[in-house]
This record gives structure tokens, C-alpha cells and sequence, in this order.
């Protein structure tokens, strides 16, 4: 349950890059701004031992509302999402870092009851989607008519299910390795395409259905992803930006999102019984 205290207690759920990166910003930065590490768990707990204070691992995730939070954050996989979600809500605000997880209709229209139901913030944080604050509004007022999303990457940062790209050879330039609806996209890359399911849960109207998607592998992007969002409204309205997001070979996440994290981590107070992009 939440604390009364000034001090938000945090929850990190998993700890690959991005959440030993935040791990360690709230061990040092996170006193000074009022946050506290509540604790830690990974699916292989080895890998939290030297890192991470034994007193902050958590061994059995399902014991977590023993630690108290305030937020939980979870940077794993979206199977902790359909699993653990629900229970996270029930006790805390949560913060999902793998909203790919709600493209499922039914995960989505549970959660978000749950939010409602208990008085907690379901949060999505904005991650590699650039001006996902102005989609939203367009949505709500009503003026958003379309949304397509284009990420394209180093072949070797992607994680796909199947074998789509297992053939790939260094210098086959640019492939389309799918286009269409953010809703049948997210199942093939769920690790992947969490920027689109952002814009997806941004644009609520047109939904993961409606907000079209496309990944390219391209072996010139050796030094950044780029993300490309192009929006439609009324009367020939249109807004098409490009975000080119600093990352290694291999890196599933640009290192531009990690400071975004931490920053809609900051913005996560409390913000009533709903879903809320930050």
C-alpha cells in the first residue's frame, strides 16, 4: 500500500540495462528528489547479488506487497505485465515499461478497471515517442484521424519472435520487416515495439488496431535508431517528426530513452484511478 510519508517508495521490476540504470539513479540521485528503493527482483536473482543491497532483493516476486510501494516499475517483460499487473494495482500505482503487454484487448480493459477500482495510476511513460503529450490531446479532443509509427533499427537490435531475421548478413542495406496494425505487430516484436504501443494507448480512439506500425532492419544504422511518427487530422492537418535516437549494436533501447524513463519516473505522484502517459 502506499506510505503517507513524503518519500515515494519504488519497486523495480527486472533488471537488464534500463533497470540497472534506473536502480542506480535511485540509489543516488533518488533521496535528494524524495524517492527511496523499496526493492529489486530478477528473474535470475544472481545477477542482482554485488549490485544491488542484499536488504533491496526481492527473491519471490509474489511477496511484493510486503515492501510497501508507492510505485512499481516494471522494465522485464510483458509476461510480468499479464501476470502481475493486476496485483501490482491493487497496491500501488504502476508504471508498465512493456506496454506492447496491452495490446491484448482483455489485459488492457482489466487493467485498466483495476486502476479505476483501486484509486491507482496505470502509467505508461513516453520512452522513444516523440510528442506522445500532443497525440494524446489531439485524441481526446476528438481531431486525431491517423497514426502511423516507422522504427528502424541495426538488424542485430531487434528481438523477434520467429525466425523473420534470422538470415540477415551485414550490408544488406534496408527491409521492411512488417507493416500494419500496431495490434498485430506487438506479438512479433514485443520488446521492441514499445514506443508504438505508447502512441497506441495515446491515441485511444484509433487504438492498437487502428495506429498503423512498420519496423525496417537496416544494417546502415550502426550508430541510432529512428523513429518516425506521422500524424493526421482535420482539413490536410499533418505532423511528421523524426527522432534519432543514439545506440549500439545490438541495444534494444536507444540511450536517449534511459534518461526519458527516469523522467517519467520523476512525474509518477499519483494522478487519480486511470491510465496516464508520462
Amino acid at each position: 500500500m502506499a506510505t503517507s510519508s513524503s518519500s515515494q517508495r519504488i519497486g523495480v521490476v527486472g533488471f537488464g540495462h534500463l533497470g540497472q540504470y534506473l536502480v542506480e539513479k535511485i540509489l543516488k540521485d533518488g533521496p535528494a528528489l524524495g524517492l527511496t528503493l523499496a526493492f529489486v527482483w530478477n528473474r535470475n536473482p544472481d545477477k542482482l547479488k554485488g549490485s544491488v543491497p542484499a536488504e533491496l532483493i526481492l527473491d519471490d516476486l509474489s511477496s511484493f506487497a510486503d515492501r510497501r510501494c508507492d510505485v512499481i516499475i516494471e522494465v522485464c517483460h510483458p509476461q510480468i505485465v499479464k501476470e502481475f499487473g493486476l496485483h501490482f494495482l491493487s497496491r500501488s500505482h504502476f508504471m508498465v515499461g512493456s506496454p506492447s503487454a496491452l495490446s491484448d484487448p482483455d489485459l488492457n480493459q482489466n487493467l485498466r478497471q483495476a486502476a479505476q477500482q483501486y484509486g491507482r495510476t496505470l502509467y505508461i511513460p513516453s520512452g522513444a515517442l516523440w510528442g506522445g503529450q500532443d497525440i494524446q490531446r489531439m485524441n481526446d479532443s476528438g481531431k486525431l484521424k491517423a497514426l502511423f509509427i516507422r522504427m528502424s533499427k541495426h538488424p542485430s537490435c531487434f528481438r523477434l519472435t520467429g525466425d523473420v531475421l534470422s538470415d540477415w548478413t551485414e550490408g544488406e542495406g534496408r527491409r521492411v520487416l512488417f507493416r500494419g496494425s500496431v495490434a498485430e505487430l506487438c506479438p512479433l516484436a514485443p520488446n521492441n515495439v514499445n514506443t508504438m504501443a505508447a502512441a497506441a494507448l495515446a491515441a485511444g480512439t484509433l487504438g492498437f488496431a487502428g495506429v498503423q506500425g512498420e519496423i525496417v532492419s537496416d544494417t546502415a544504422l550502426s550508430d541510432y535508431h529512428v523513429v518516425e511518427v506521422e500524424v493526421a487530422g482535420p482539413d490536410g492537418f499533418s505532423v511528421h517528426t523524426v527522432r534519432r535516437n543514439p545506440a549500439k549494436i545490438g541495444a534494444v533501447t536507444g540511450s536517449a530513452t534511459y534518461n526519458s524513463f527516469w523522467n517519467s519516473l520523476l512525474f509518477c505522484k499519483g494522478h487519480g484511478g486511470r491510465v496516464c502517459l508520462c
